[in-house]
């Protein structure tokens, strides 16, 4: 039996910092979803499940107002309100002695993994509060890469929307780019969950590049790609953000792609990124 049940919408990089870390631990963790228009279709509960369609009616007892995201009629019981009190994904379930417990927000979910698996949430006390710091920030660079990909999503997307992003995003690659400047990784030189947050917040944010066009309509382009010299220039992963502002921090996310890890959750987003890139290249 899982130790722990997560439900989201797929793919999603935030849910793959809970899967990279269950592998890296070996904690039994089952992952259980759909594609963003398909949830829609979905029972949110502590055992979600998809709903028939006879069972999608407004007159459900389910039905709720959709949000953050979601623009349609969800369904929700009230086990997943009163376990995820903010109604959002990913959510994960877990039990203690018999009761059932809610945990949100992706970095929590990926301290509950740790925690259950040992080995990757530092070696003391120090060290799990620096990993916390680290989480803390990639939470608030996070939290501004939702909004502005959500703008995208929604057309909404203003210059001074824009601008905040871009402020964000050099504030928190600056960070990551000091902290390895030194170091391979970003806490007691070890693999740590740390690590595993960033690589994917930080490709979750990269999804900017599907909205390469809609950049353009305010004369702007990804902020992720908006300095680099030589767009033209494909490695084998995609061309991380502005090299010659941030080559620490572009090393390190190369090599967290290079973990087996991270890469059998991680290559096949970052590869689909990379083809939109080259799409949008051919079109110039």
């Amino acid at each position: 039996m899982s130790e722990l049940t997560l439900f989201s919408y797929l793919p999603n990089p935030r849910v793959y910092k809970a899967t990279i870390a269950a592998r890296l631990t070996g904690v039994e963790l089952d992952v259980v979803g759909a594609a963003p228009a398909d949830l829609a279709n979905w029972l949110w509960d502590p055992q979600p499940r998809p709903l028939a369609q006879e069972e999608r009616t407004d007159d459900s007892p389910y039905a709720r107002q959709g949000k953050r995201g979601f623009t349609s009629t969800l369904y929700k019981t009230d086990a997943f309100l009163e376990t995820q009190p903010f109604g959002t994904v990913p959510a994960a379930f877990g039990s203690a002695d018999g009761k059932p417990i809610g945990i949100f927000e992706s970095n929590s979910i990926l301290r509950a993994v740790a925690r259950a698996g040992n080995g990757l949430y530092g070696d003391s006390a120090l060290s799990a509060s620096r990993i916390d710091s680290f989480l803390d920030a990639n939470l608030v660079f996070a939290r501004e890469a939702q909004v502005y990909l959500l703008d995208l999503q929604s057309k909404k997307l203003t210059t001074e929307g824009y601008l905040r992003m871009q402020g964000a995003y050099a504030f928190y690659l600056g960070g990551i780019n000091a902290a390895t400047s030194n170091a391979q990784y970003l806490v007691d030189n070890q693999l740590s969950i740390a690590d595993i947050s960033f690589a994917c917040d930080f490709t979750q944010f990269q999804r900017e590049l599907y909205f390469a066009e809609q950049l353009q309509s305010i004369d702007q382009q990804p902020i992720s790609i908006a300095q680099t010299d030589n767009l033209g220039e494909l490695p084998g992963q995609l061309k991380q953000p502005t090299e010659n502002h941030y080559p620490h921090a572009c090393a390190y996310l190369a090599r967290l792609l290079s973990e087996s890890a991270l890469a059998e959750d991680l290559t096949g987003y970052v590869e689909d990124l990379r083809g939109k890139l080259q799409h949008q290249q051919s079109k110039r």
